[in-house]
């Protein structure tokens, strides 16, 4: 028992209009002081007068009757209707493939599909979220690539603005990629904005990378990337992270939860430098990356660092702090 989201009077205003009339006061006074018309407030006083002692202490009696009718004579049989439910739990299919299959009108099988409840497959149970971190900086690196689309003004995802003009279509100004390494432990992370993501350009990313991170006095023993070819067949890659000592892990096909703090950090870098200012070309975007890596990682807050910045972390290894 539900009540009608237009309803004009709540449980409490009903239950106050059937007392207000309990008490003597006329239908016609009732329903104007309720602001109702004469016949709402017929109806629920003959409800209330009608009703049994249980259903008065529940409330049952004010609550709205569903619009059903008792007899559908021309509701499809229930053995076509589950016809129709075999079907869509065999097939996965929408109501109008399921039509051509078992001959009855779209707009049947789609009410027979809804009576059911099978309108929206049951979404797949989703896996337990399995969190980890590594004790110290270093640990353990997360690598990976995002790619962007070079623009020469702003487009729709600031502006909301889609017209294009034929200029703008005849103009092909290629993509440009982030290659982000992100510590497991300090979330301190470092990103270059490189036209490819061949593995020269790789090599030399991972080179300052790992500057970078010296230069914090994190000394990285593992680095976990996902399989593109620079990760996995290059032989430069692989004497570079030779030479450190660096382990090398890989993660499994389809698993891009396992690199996930590289994988969360560039959706914020998505949100907040690429999406987060109106840029008039890609040009000003790129110059801008330095300064929103250097923000994010000595001033901005992270909700996994109980609102402190990565660098925070790198300072304090010993965990006095803490």
């Amino acid at each position: 028992m539900q009540l009608h989201r237009n309803a004009k009077l709540g449980l409490r205003g009903r239950l106050e209009l059937v007392l207000a009339i309990e008490q003597g006061m006329s239908l016609k006074a009732a329903a104007a002081a309720f602001s109702v018309a004469p016949a709402t407030a017929h109806r629920w006083w003959h409800r209330w007068r009608e009703a049994g002692a249980h259903e008065r202490r529940s409330l049952a009696c004010l609550y709205d009757r569903s619009s059903r009718p008792k007899r559908c004579p021309r509701m499809l049989p229930a053995r076509e209707q589950a016809q129709i439910c075999a079907a869509r739990r065999r097939s996965g299919w929408g109501p109008r493939l399921i039509a051509g299959e078992t001959g009855h009108p779209h707009a049947t099988v789609w009410r027979a599909l809804r009576r059911a409840g099978l309108s929206r497959l049951p979404r797949p149970a989703r896996e337990q979220v399995r969190r980890y971190e590594w004790p110290c900086p270093g640990d353990l690196l997360h690598m990976d690539t995002k790619r962007f689309v070079r623009f020469t003004r702003p487009g729709h995802a600031v502006t909301g603005v889609r017209e294009r003009t034929a200029a703008d279509k005849r103009l092909h100004v290629g993509s440009e990629f982030v290659h982000s390494i992100v510590d497991d432990h300090s979330r301190l992370a470092y990103s270059e904005l490189h036209r490819d993501e061949r593995a020269p350009t790789v090599v030399g990313f991972v080179e300052r990378a790992l500057a970078f991170f010296a230069a914090h006095a994190i000394e990285p023993r593992r680095l976990m990337s996902d399989n593109a070819w620079a990760s996995t067949h290059s032989r430069a890659v692989r004497e570079l992270l030779a030479r450190h000592r660096i382990r090398h892990l890989l993660i499994e096909t389809g698993r891009p939860q396992t690199n996930g703090k590289v994988e969360r950090y560039q959706q914020t870098l998505k949100r907040e430098w690429a999406l987060g200012q109106v840029y008039r070309s890609s040009e000003h975007r790129g110059q801008a990356l330095s300064h929103w890596l250097e923000h994010s990682n000595t001033r901005r807050p992270h909700s996994s660092l109980g609102g402190r910045p990565p660098i925070s972390r790198v300072h304090n290894v010993p965990r006095q702090d803490t």
